[in-house]
């Protein structure tokens, strides 16, 4: 459905030099010279440099303000981060530990205690040994990222 957009009345003007069927509305120039400031002409260069500046200030300050909020924001919920995340880890290590003393009281009765110990820790340490190296290794991919960009801008 579209809408009937009221003509504008008509301005006073001194030549009657219409077309027919014109009366009662504005002539397209006439309607952009209307919709232009009518101080647009009479301001100075200075004056806009100074709205610029003004502007400039206004917007700066918003952009402060902003970022301060977000650094805020971010503040406070990285400290949730950190608790929540100590917490989850300290727990992942405690059901470890717990899963590590279930293997060994559940292999003692089939190759003894010392056996069941030993074959539970080597295996960890096997696997620790695994992750070290491969922690070695993007070490060490890092580095070489970092070394390769020495003298480059």
């Amino acid at each position: 459905m579209t809408e009937r957009v009221e003509p504008l009345p008509l301005a006073a003007r001194s030549d009657g030099d219409w077309p027919a069927g014109a009366a009662g509305t504005v002539p397209p120039a006439a309607a952009a010279d209307a919709s232009a400031a009518p101080d647009g002409a009479d301001r100075s260069l200075l004056e806009d440099l100074e709205a610029l500046y003004a502007d400039g200030r206004t917007y700066l300050s918003a952009e402060i303000a902003f970022q301060q909020s977000r650094a805020a924001y971010v503040g406070a919920r990285a400290k949730s981060v950190a608790i929540f995340g100590a917490a989850a880890a300290l727990l992942a290590l405690l059901a470890l530990i717990g899963l590590t003393v279930g293997l060994i009281i559940t292999l003692a009765p089939l190759i003894g205690p010392l056996g069941a110990t030993l074959l539970v820790v080597a295996v960890l340490l096997i696997v620790a040994a695994l992750c070290a190296r491969r922690a070695i290794r993007a070490l060490r991919a890092v580095s070489g990222a970092f070394a390769a960009g020495k003298g480059k801008p």
